[in-house]
């Protein structure tokens, strides 16, 4: 969806500042910057030749300094009887990310309205390295621009806008971690909730994390109307090191203090996430201990099965297994929905479409990874905490057979 072989800048990454700048450097004339403005945002053009407001001059002159899309390809499979779209976008430098659109009917019964949700990527792969998520697997690409965050958006919303519908939520929830490239996404919801570009409102936009502090109180200072959601997964730290790494640098009770720190400041909410795992982080005492570190937050836990990710010994936890937690939990005190993953039948979780984009990694090297697991795992589930995560292990490439490292 380029308008150019070469990685020029993408126009979504000016906001109406630059946008006037850049009009005037270019010479054309001010009431232009109006016209970009809608264009880019409201417009169903892909390329500025499309753009049918601008004259051909201000077209050709356009193009040959700014992108109107970030955008290389765009990979679209709708699935869940149109319920769920899934996008594989490849960036410049053949980076790949996936964004999930995802619609919802009305509910009365909650007093909600259509909605429409897009889930949005903020790293091309990620660096935190869980495990059990596929991104994880691939290992960290490079962070993207506020402008390709954007731009998921804006592709999400010329996709409703060919239904009749209207984009009503964004959630940080895509590949990557959105803390560790926090200015270009504080910088995207600021072209999110601009009136003048996205226009959607900041309590309608989800930042989720894997725990990274700092983040978590910037974002509570700069951005205090967006809600945060954090990726908990355990409320042990033996076992929470296993399953998110970044748990080595900011353990549970830093992260789930932080949080309420974020609570206090912003008035929001906090929404903890937790993906279940078979025989992992599903017994009562997994569930104890989310009582003990979350009681009288007023916090908010989602209970999530699992994707199935090739390169783990791990699968979800049974239906049955989920609905036991969360009982324990309520009746603890605890607020509590269990989630059903949207875009599955089309492998549309996090990082799985990249992931099969990647190639199959070797037998031998799936195997050895899953044996690397299965005794972090025991010893986590025995309290005994590792110095060290297992190494993200990337496109698993035969050169590689043990994926990057198998430190314990």
């Amino acid at each position: 969806m380029s308008d150019s072989k070469s990685p020029l800048p993408a126009i979504s990454d000016l906001d109406h500042a630059g946008i006037t700048a850049l009009v005037a450097e270019l010479g054309l004339e001010k009431y232009r910057s109006a016209q970009i403005l809608d264009a880019v945002w409201r417009s169903d053009a892909t390329t500025w030749a499309g753009v049918t407001t601008l004259s051909k001059r201000a077209q050709e002159t356009l193009a040959a300094v700014s992108r109107f899309y970030s955008t290389e390809t765009v990979e679209r499979e709708d699935v869940e009887d149109g319920a769920t779209t899934k996008l594989l976008i490849t960036l410049s430098g053949g980076a790949k990310v996936e964004a999930v659109l995802m619609r919802y009917p009305p509910d009365p019964r909650r007093g909600r309205g259509e909605r429409a949700t897009i889930c949005v990527s903020s790293q091309a792969g990620c660096a935190v390295g869980c495990p059990f998520c596929a991104t994880g697997e691939l290992g960290f690409t490079r962070n993207l621009t506020a402008g390709e965050i954007q731009d998921q958006v804006r592709l999400a919303r010329q996709i409703l806008r060919g239904e009749g519908r209207e984009l009503t939520n964004v959630v940080f929830m895509g590949m990557g971690e959105p803390l560790q490239n926090l200015d270009p996404v504080l910088a995207s919801i600021d072209g999110l909730t601009d009136p003048l570009r996205g226009g959607i409102g900041q309590r309608r936009i989800v930042v989720s994390t894997s725990g990274v502090v700092p983040g978590i109180n910037r974002l509570a200072q700069v951005r205090p109307q967006v809600t945060l959601a954090v990726s908990l997964h355990a409320a042990r730290n033996p076992l929470r090191d296993l399953l998110v790494p970044l748990n080595r640098k900011w353990p549970v009770e830093e992260v789930v203090t932080a949080a309420a720190a974020h609570a206090r400041t912003t008035g929001r909410r906090t929404t903890f996430e937790v993906t279940m795992i078979d025989g992992i982080n599903d017994r009562p005492d997994d569930a104890a201990a989310l009582v003990q570190v979350l009681r009288g937050s007023d916090s908010h836990v989602n209970l999530i099965p699992m994707n199935s990710v090739a390169h783990t010994p791990w699968q979800e936890s049974s239906a049955q297994r989920i609905e036991e937690i969360a009982e324990q939990l309520r009746a603890s005190g605890l607020s509590v929905t269990v989630r059903r993953n949207r875009g599955r039948e089309a492998g549309a979780a996090c990082g799985q479409l990249a992931a099969e984009r990647a190639g199959t990694p070797p037998p031998a090297a799936v195997a050895r990874r899953r044996e690397l697991l299965v005794v972090a795992s025991a010893a986590a589930l025995q309290g005994r905490r590792s110095p060290t995560p297992l190494a993200p292990s990337g496109p698993l490439a035969p050169s590689d057979p043990l994926g990057g490292g198998d430190a314990l």
